[in-house]
């Protein structure tokens, strides 16, 4: 490979220069996401509702690149207006959001209680819709013809497939971002913004950590690749989505699962 190809290979995941928010950032796939955006040079704000979390993990990603961490509980409208406000206060734009904070809950039908439908359904669906509403001025800033600006939802295959798990209101919640996700895209995309979202697998994080320690083998021999997911998998669709390399895709429900969505049989996965 000649040094002008590798520079146009490079040129393609750049973002240096660029601004991002990504929200549920101090862990799991949120985690995973803003080091691949502060590794391909974007400046990241992370957002979580404790702060010592934040102080965690700001103080871990700053190896990476230029992060700053905000707490905020975004189950609250109120909340994300005031992170929108906070994150917008020193820039005119913001080029990337990654809507990725969110809950779950796993009770059987019998029992399951109106306030994880609440609980869940506020933080994993009406957020990302708020933080959208909120920041649309600067999203719109930011974004032109040639370089838009970046909505990235972070929904789940369990969006897309039935799960075995009793988890109604998080996967109902998830299919309803990917609808959403559609929505948006169709009427922001001729505001020079994309909208597309992340359908995660198994991957190693405090939301699955239970699961795969009880399944983990079974859930990695159900995928065609045959493992559960690793931090770059997340990190690289993040890149791309975000990057030069995506700018044509709007609207899009990607899964990062190894195969295990798109390719189960029946309703068993």
């Amino acid at each position: 490979m000649t040094d002008d190809q590798i520079s146009t290979h490079a040129q393609l995941f750049d973002l240096t220069g660029k601004d991002a928010l990504v929200t549920g950032g101090t862990r799991g796939i949120g985690l995973m996401m803003a080091r691949g955006l502060l590794q391909a040079g974007a400046r990241v704000v992370i957002s979580s509702r404790k702060a010592d979390a934040c102080a965690d993990a700001q103080q871990h990603l700053a190896q990476f690149g230029d992060v700053r961490a905000i707490p905020a509980d975004l189950s609250r409208h109120e909340e994300c207006i005031r992170l929108a406000d906070l994150v917008t206060a020193d820039t005119d734009g913001l080029q990337i959001l990654v809507n990725n904070a969110g809950a779950t809950w796993g009770e059987p039908l019998e029992s399951f209680p109106d306030s994880a439908w609440d609980k869940v359904l506020d933080l994993n669906l009406k957020s990302p819709f708020w933080l959208v509403q909120a920041l649309l001025p600067a999203l719109r800033q930011a974004g032109t013809a040639d370089d838009p600006a970046r909505v990235i939802n972070v929904g789940s295959i369990d969006g897309i497939h039935v799960s075995r798990l009793p988890i109604y209101s998080y996967a109902a919640s998830k299919a309803a971002l990917h609808q959403l996700t559609r929505v948006l895209a169709r009427e922001l995309g001729p505001q020079h913004i994309t909208v597309n979202a992340v359908a995660p697998g198994p991957f190693r994080s405090k939301m699955m950590a239970a699961t795969l320690d009880a399944f983990g083998d079974s859930i990695a021999a159900s995928a065609p690749l045959r493992r559960i997911g690793r931090d770059d998998d997340m990190a690289g669709i993040a890149v791309f989505l975000a990057s030069r390399a995506g700018s044509y895709l709007t609207g899009a429900i990607i899964p990062v699962d190894g195969g295990i969505a798109t390719t189960a049989s029946g309703t068993s996965g």
